[in-house]
């Protein structure tokens, strides 16, 4: 059976990246979820050992959920390459990890232009998994995609990530281009949180 968040709740958005509490924290406020990351909290990252995009957000969730006793909710997403064979993928953020401990996103980009320069095939999309959990054990999990090719050199200045070289589908602008509403619109994080929405939320 579904379990649902009812307005005035707090949850625990198991993530320390920024980019990612912005984007998902804007997207419950409607709800009148109130909201906390792990960051904030503290709370250490816990090792990402599974080969989905669901898998690895179970872990995240049920960590942060059974630390401080609220429900969680984790995103984990990446960026997949045609020509790759769908790298990065789960590995997104390993490709932008620096010997310092750093992410360099910049550096990632490259490396995937690197890579795939020579081959025809330009697909990419991005996949972002929602989990939400609660302490107890129960969780539901949801997935969305976002089609589109991966363009060089990268445009834009907004998003996070990958964003400035991927331009989905149909559309002029790439998601570094695109203002927050615009992306909130059709990225891969609104098309699974519209799932999780319609499954476990009510508007208040």
């Amino acid at each position: 059976m579904r379990r649902r968040l009812a307005a005035g709740e707090r949850i625990v958005l198991a993530t320390h990246n920024k980019g990612k509490v912005r984007e998902v924290g804007a997207l419950v406020a409607p709800f009148g979820i109130a909201v906390v990351s792990a960051g904030e909290l503290g709370l250490p990252e816990p090792a990402e050992t599974e080969t989905t995009f669901i898998g690895n957000a179970k872990i995240k969730a049920l960590a942060a959920a059974t630390a401080t006793g609220m429900p969680a909710l984790s995103d984990d997403s990446g960026f997949s390459v045609g020509s790759l064979d769908g790298a990065p993928g789960v590995y997104t953020a390993d490709w932008a990890m620096q010997p310092d401990g750093t992410r360099d996103y910049a550096a990632a980009m490259r490396k995937v232009m690197d890579a795939a320069q020579d081959f025809e095939d330009r697909t990419a999309w991005f996949t972002c998994a929602l989990v939400l959990a609660w302490p107890d054990g129960h969780v539901e999990g949801f997935e969305g995609k976002a089609m589109g090719h991966w363009v060089w050199p990268p445009r834009g200045e907004n998003g996070f990530g990958y964003d400035p070289m991927f331009l989905p589908d149909n559309k002029p602008q790439t998601f570094g281009e695109m203002t927050a509403d615009q992306k909130h619109r059709i990225s891969h994080r609104a098309l699974a949180f519209a799932q999780l929405a319609a499954a476990c939320l009510h508007r208040p």
